[in-house]
């Protein structure tokens, strides 16, 4: 096995690690992001799209050399990793066909040894390039843009309008970072609200809504949305901003809450380079698989009140909202959202090395800690 080859696995084992330890943290009823509602169940969503994802990369490097992460910023995948799996999903029916099965190819392999007395690399490489294709072709990956879906509906009994709780997801090509957005939208489109709000303010339960939805709820703006989302998640673009360009762009669409999480960075011993303090103790920890850090920020931004719409002879205004930026805090002011958490997780003994090196306090100075131990995670540290 080449440093190169060794290198890769234990990046590969340790992202494993941490995306495993991150879908326990969000399922976990104990955790405190329970109380946001359904934000952990859909950020669970995507980890399994990340997990799928690494799975078709960990089997790629056995057949090809093109796989490069970001190790001086975000620890995960470069862009170009992204598009080619998601070209490669694409075209992967037509390219199976022209591999032989499974059973095939491990017959041809044992047959190779035993007659040329040599490991068959050709074949080695074919099996891995068909296991790399059969779980790209499931389609359940983190693509460079995963489209929004409606996952809740209900009515605000003050408005009369139907809201959407709308989530997609992006990966950001220039900061090569996972982001899973999450909006609440009201819909004041008349035949919308004529056909989902009944007399006395309450959703028409006449209507069958079939949870979760692909796509934004109202079909005559669902194209147009899914274009936007697309057009708006950028990691260089604020949560604020986005949510005011949504504000802007449909007139009958109100954001009362935008959410973003920012999956990342992540740190891995011997493999990043992002943080020499991190990294000079997670290369003391003993065992590699224990050796990594994940971070990842939870941004909000909230409408505190809605501008009326104004109707005149020769000019009309649209509602609009007014969004909470906490000035107060210069953190939240910088990033343009109402609100935020940092939270980080890691091994237990990683946060020992940490701890003993007395360099805890200062790398997890203003993040929620969250120790990966056993089977659970402990949290409040």
């Amino acid at each position: 096995m080449t440093p190169a080859e060794t290198a890769a696995g234990r990046y590969f084992d340790a992202i494993s690690a941490a995306l495993a330890g991150l879908d326990v943290f969000m399922r976990d009823e104990r955790s405190k992001l329970q109380t946001h509602g359904l934000v952990a169940q859909i950020v669970s969503e995507y980890i399994v799209r990340l997990e799928n994802s690494f799975a078709c990369w960990k089997n790629r490097v056995g057949f090809t050399d093109s796989f490069r992460i970001s190790r001086a910023e975000s620890g995960f995948p470069v862009f170009q990793n992204v598009l080619e799996l998601e070209n490669d999903r694409r075209t992967a029916d037509k390219r199976l066909a022209a591999i032989p099965q499974p059973s095939e190819l491990r017959a041809e392999m044992v047959d190779f040894i035993l007659r040329h007395k040599a490991f068959p690399d050709t074949l080695q490489r074919m099996m891995a390039e068909r296991l790399y294709l059969e779980q790209a072709s499931g389609g359940l990956v983190f693509a460079p843009h995963v489209l929004p879906q409606t996952v809740r509906v209900s009515v605000n009994p003050r408005s009369g309008r139907p809201f959407y709780l709308v989530h997609w997801g992006a990966f950001d090509g220039s900061a090569n970072l996972p982001l899973v957005y999450m909006a609440m939208v009201e819909d004041s489109s008349p035949d919308l609200v004529e056909m989902l709000v009944t007399r006395d303010g309450r959703l028409n339960d006449k209507v069958p809504i079939p949870l979760p939805v692909e796509g934004l709820l109202n079909p005559a703006l669902a194209r147009r949305f899914d274009d936007f989302a697309e057009k708006n998640s950028a990691y260089t673009l604020s949560p604020a901003t986005i949510a005011g360009n949504l504000d802007k762009d449909f007139e009958n669409l109100h954001p009362k809450q935008l959410r973003r999480v920012v999956l990342g960075p992540f740190y891995s011993a011997g493999i990043t380079e992002h943080n020499s303090t991190v990294a000079a103790v997670l290369d003391k920890v003993r065992r590699p698989q224990n050796a990594w850090l994940l971070t990842w920020t939870i941004q909000e931004v909230f409408s505190k009140a809605e501008k009326p719409a104004r109707r005149g002879l020769w000019t009309s205004e649209p509602a609009r909202e007014e969004f909470h930026l906490e000035t107060d805090d210069l953190e939240a002011a910088r990033q343009g959202v109402s609100a935020y958490e940092k939270h980080a997780l890691i091994p237990h003994e990683a946060y020992q090395a940490l701890y003993a090196a007395g360099e805890a306090q200062k790398i997890f100075s203003g993040y929620k800690v969250h120790i990966l131990s056993g089977s659970g995670v402990i949290s409040d540290v």
